[in-house]
């Protein structure tokens, strides 16, 4: 069994704001093979982040569109809907979502999906 993992943008953000590398943090979750995307909106969001706002999260969006270029994430095209919305259709898929957002994780859970978070800025839980 091959898991799809989804990392959400404040995920990849995260990278550069609690200076975690998600990446070996998925290693050491998955004791499976698995697989990385991310949606095309992503790039979408982190490109608006970059071009509209300034310090630390321009650092991050920036920071986190080199990692998916050198990490060479899948990329899932997408219809139109919101990102949120796409991303509870992807878990009941079965997709995992790596997400930071608390509302989010609450709907793909109550929808029957799979969601990880980060905990205490450290870890994959």
């Amino acid at each position: 069994m091959k898991y799809k993992i989804i990392l959400d943008t404040n995920v990849l953000m995260a990278v550069s704001q609690f200076k975690l590398d998600v990446f070996s943090q998925v290693d050491q979750f998955s004791d499976y093979p698995y697989e990385l995307f991310i949606l095309d909106k992503t790039i979408l969001e982190l490109n608006n982040i970059f071009t509209q706002q300034t310090g630390k999260n321009k650092q991050a969006a920036k920071l986190a569109l080199s990692i998916i270029k050198q990490k060479k994430l899948s990329l899932i095209p997408t219809e139109e809907g919101q990102v949120d919305d796409l991303l509870v259709a992807y878990s009941l898929k079965g997709y995992v979502i790596v997400t930071q957002d608390l509302i989010l994780k609450k709907r793909i859970k109550k929808a029957g999906g799979i969601a990880l978070t980060i905990r205490q800025k450290r870890k994959i839980a």
